[in-house]
């Protein structure tokens, strides 16, 4: 049957679909294997998998061997296809390959393949014939050692589950305990492939969830394991039974030991993890619904998740223990411990719970006061006054039973308070108000001004150019698919490495080549997946390519004009057009007209170049009798740091000669670009791509900036007039983005100009990574005027907190360069605050940490602009007494004076509201006599 089979399907096989790659694979196999054997590679090039278990059950083991080569060479030439038209084909080379390895490591490690990792599920069938006719033992190997070489993984499910689990089954081996197969033993029973309904069931309902465990020959091995496994929990929550009901009935029949559940729940929360996953287990814990007995026996581990737990599982923890010691079940250690865990935590409602249980505790036992007190006073050192003085509030309350004893401590405890509460403490305890004076003025701690770095010598070989472009596009590749995270390349190497194609390229081409053809190997060039979306350092690669014949190089066009035609799509930003027809330029010129060298790198890391180098390579070109590259000399130009040019640079710029040297001249003689006053607007605009609800944003638009000469088409993009449409690009995943800065080394007006949408949508949107350039922009030269303060307003109320970090770390260098105008940034705080772009409650923890790191009047001075508007503002704004707050407090320890607007007028109202006497304690503080 094999041999008719295999001439029916040679019969029926076409080529025509597939990449030259793959027809010479296909030849290779023709010339060297028998006509069944190549019946097999025809079936795989047909895409036709179901044949293939008839065509490899008619080999034998030495056929099936033959193959193998053929089947890795076609696995290599897939390894760049993903496309629709490819999947059958490579479906049918998972299959093929698993039925040819004739070793169980060997099947196993084709199975597991990074390059085959999209296994379907509905392949199982197929996989199972073709491997059916091995023993046993063979099965269970195979089993094993593919589930060994997956790791855990939460995010998505694994094509491999149902081919393990049935050789499992098949070969009566052990069951497979890694966390891989733990995790999808889990996925599966919540969403079963194919449920089996129960029997005479009129409306066909399948079993549940409970009675699918119960039946399990998995569980009793793999349910203990299931607090082990990352990824787990948030699973538990999904499917259309619940599994902490299920878990819970299954204890509750003896199926399951309760204590193991209960025991597995309470470590996995307080080994800690992502907020989702630890909600399936506490779901589960609080589905078995433990008794005070089982709680009192596990009050240590309790304790231990009140630190560092998240708000969530730490409030379950302290809502139990507050409960054991309602029942006289816990002792003063263990209250002072739990207090001490809890009260320098920033989630306010964890504290305010904690306090109310101290208050409770000293009310039922006056015996107590001593410890409650001494536990209250952790309290004191809160980053939020509010708290701070309802704990001071505690501790009057209960000090009379508390005894003389415990003053000396809570003394020492109240030198943390707010200079605002700091005189109250005093008269509470009976001791001398601090002396804040005596230190003298304040200054903030600001981080010292950064120095522009120098750029690194240009690479001395061709095996360095190669070596660093290896880097690049390996450092490319790691962050392809987490460019938010992934450390990425930046500008000093990208810019090195180009500089040093092209300068060697034009000393030594066939030299270079040489020692670029392994890394072309590793990594073949697809010109086809080319310049879609911005370019970045990965087009490196294209570099490359074109030097070592695998792409051809686009001419520019016959007019003569600075831009370069793209060969492939457009969809660039006008950073992305700059960096595109710079990477063009250069790749036809490797080839046709090298240059000695590019005169746009930098000569410092920000992407800077100095004025007397920029004059020095240009007099190396006329002496050498190269002409610049048109795109080259104007990215030079925006590079140009005219601050830096002295008599004696003028001078020498004079000296050259020809239409660059004219350009550069009346580049340092006007001083650079001129840059519009932008325009302010604030209007409801559409979110990424106008989906969603429109929102109001802040928003900034600009006409063309002035040009001492003109530069090419596409730097006047770049350059022109910008209008906000409000709509943001999506720069965290822009290979390109961190060039940006570099582009405009010396104009961070003009880069925050273009990123503002994205700025702003760090705060409306769920962008995470849009305020990863501000701490460059910060460092950068040229003025920070109102795109820059406008960005940093916006992300100062990001949604995540690595986007509010960028921004603190910006805001302190700025400061720290004397670049920082707080009253605009106060009132671009105040207006996005109104616009509603920016959370109140963000913005406060971001000025939090910038008081923690030193910086309180600064922070002030913020403020003291931002809250005339905020207070302004009809609607209640959610947050501002917090912020009031925090004004207080810096000017209490900055020794601010002199009012605020608003703030007295705020602090008059009636009532007893938390923002009128958060209002009226700024009032006092600001009117309390300086003590300088």
């Amino acid at each position: 049957m094999g041999s008719a089979l295999a001439r029916l399907v040679r019969g029926r096989a076409r080529t025509d679909h597939l990449t030259d790659g793959e027809r010479e694979v296909l030849a290779a196999a023709e010339r060297e294997l028998d006509g069944d054997s190549y019946a097999v590679l025809l079936a795989v090039a047909g895409g036709e998998h179901r044949r293939l278990p008839d065509l490899i059950a008619a080999l034998s083991d030495a056929q099936r061997r033959s193959c193998v080569p053929h089947l890795k060479a076609w696995r290599t030439r897939l390894r760049e296809e993903w496309g629709y038209q490819a999947r059958p084909r490579r479906r049918a080379l998972v299959i093929a390959g698993a039925g040819c390895h004739t070793g169980a490591a060997a099947a196993a490690q084709w199975l597991g393949h990074t390059d085959l990792s999209l296994v379907e599920p509905a392949d199982t069938p197929c996989l199972l014939a073709v491997l059916g006719d091995r023993p046993a033992h063979w099965q269970g190997d195979v089993a094993h050692r593919v589930a060994g070489r997956r790791q855990a993984d939460s995010e998505w499910g694994w094509g491999h589950y149902t081919l393990v689990e049935a050789l499992v089954l098949r070969s009566g081996c052990a069951v497979p305990t890694g966390g891989a197969f733990v995790q999808e033993w889990v996925r599966n029973r919540s969403w079963p492939s194919q449920p089996q309904h129960r029997p005479g069931a009129p409306d066909g309902t399948p079993y549940s969830l409970l009675e699918r465990l119960r039946a399990d020959p998995f569980l009793d091995a793999l349910a203990p394991l299931m607090f082990e496994v990352e990824g787990v929990g948030a699973l538990l929550t999904e499917g259309t039974d619940s599994w902490p009901k299920a878990l819970a009935a299954l204890a509750a029949e003896g199926r399951l030991e309760r204590s193991t559940l209960l025991d597995g729940c309470l470590s996995r929360l307080l080994r800690g993890g992502r907020p989702a996953e630890l909600r399936g287990f506490l779901s589960v814990l609080n589905g078995l619904a433990p008794t005070d007995d089982e709680y009192a026996a596990r009050a240590t581990t309790l304790l231990r998740l009140l630190p560092d737990a998240p708000s969530t599982v730490a409030a379950h923890a302290q809502e139990r223990l507050t409960a054991l010691d309602a029942a006289g079940r816990l002792d003063d250690e263990r209250l002072a411990q739990a207090s001490r865990a809890v009260l320098f935590r920033t989630e306010k409602k964890l504290v305010r719970a904690q306090l109310s249980w101290l208050d409770a505790a000293a009310r039922r036992d006056r015996g107590r006061a001593g410890a409650v007190v001494l536990a209250a006073a952790d309290a004191l050192g809160h980053e939020d006054t509010a708290l701070q003085e309802r704990a001071l509030n505690l501790i009057a309350r209960h000090l009379k039973h508390a005894g003389d004893a415990v003053l000396p401590e809570l003394a020492s405890a109240a030198e943390a308070l707010s200079p605002t509460l700091r005189p109250r403490a005093a008269e509470l305890l009976g001791v001398e108000p601090p002396d804040d004076g005596a230190a003298g003025p304040w200054e903030d701690l600001l981080p010292p001004v950064p120095e522009p770095v120098p750029l690194a010598p240009p690479l001395a070989t061709a095996a360095e150019v190669a070596e660093e472009v290896g880097a690049v596009m390996a450092a490319v590749r790691a962050a392809e698919f987490r460019p938010a995270t992934a450390p990425g390349v930046d500008a000093a190497a990208f810019e090195r490495a180009l500089d040093g194609l092209v300068r060697h390229a034009h000393r030594d081409r066939e030299g270079l080549v040489r020692a670029l053809e392994p890394v072309i190997r590793d990594r073949p060039w697809n010109g086809r997946h080319a310049w879609w979306g911005d370019p970045g350092p990965g087009h490196l690669h294209y570099m490359a390519a074109v030097l070592c014949g695998e792409d051809a190089p686009v001419a520019p066009s016959a007019s003569g004009a600075h831009a370069v035609p793209h060969p492939h799509g457009r969809n660039l930003t006008p950073f992305g057009e700059v960096l595109a027809v710079r990477l063009l330029e250069a790749a036809w010129r490797v080839l046709n007209d090298p240059p000695p060298f590019l005169l746009a790198t930098p000569t410092t890391a920000d992407g800077r170049i100095d004025p007397a180098e920029l004059v020095a390579r240009l007099a190396e070109y006329e002496r050498a009798g190269a002409v610049p590259g048109p795109c080259d000399l104007d990215q030079a130009l925006l590079r140009l740091d005219v601050s830096a040019a002295g008599p004696g640079v003028l001078a020498a710029a004079g000296r050259l000669g020809g239409e660059a040297g004219r350009r550069v001249r009346a580049w340092l003689e006007a001083g650079g670009p001129s840059l519009p006053e932008p325009v302010r607007d604030a209007r409801p605009t559409h979110r990424l791509r106008g989906y969603g609800s429109p929102v109001v944003r802040v928003r900034l638009s600009t006409e063309a900036v002035a040009l001492p000469c003109v530069l090419g088409p596409a730097f006047q993009g770049l350059l022109g007039r910008y209008i906000a449409d409000g709509k943001r690009d999506e720069t965290s995943w822009n290979l390109g983005v961190r060039l940006w800065p570099s582009v405009l080394p010396v104009h961070r007006e003009l880069v925050a100009l273009r990123l503002q949408p994205t700025f702003a949508a760090t705060g409306d949107e769920d962008l995470r990574g849009g305020a990863a350039l501000l701490p460059a922009l910060a460092e950068a030269g040229g003025a920070a005027g109102e795109a820059v303060h406008l960005g940093l307003a916006h992300t100062l109320g990001a949604r995540h907190p690595e986007d509010r970090t960028a921004a603190v770390d910006a805001l302190l260098v700025l400061a720290a360069r004397g670049d920082l105008d707080a009253a605009r940034l106060g009132r671009d705080v105040a207006e996005t605050v109104a616009a509603g772009t920016v959370k109140p409650n963000r913005l406060l923890e971001s000025l939090r940490e910038a008081v923690r790191a030193g910086a309180p009047a600064t922070v002030f001075a913020v403020l003291a602009a931002a809250l005339p508007g905020m207070l302004a503002i009809r609607e209640p704004v959610r947050g501002l007494p917090d912020l009031l707050a925090l004004a207080a407090e810096c000017a209490g320890t900055c020794g601010a004076r002199g009012p605020v607007d608003g703030v007295a007028q705020a602090a008059a109202r009636g009532g007893g509201g938390r923002l009128v006497k958060e209002a009226r304690r700024l009032r006092d503080v600001l009117g309390a006599p300086a003590t300088a």
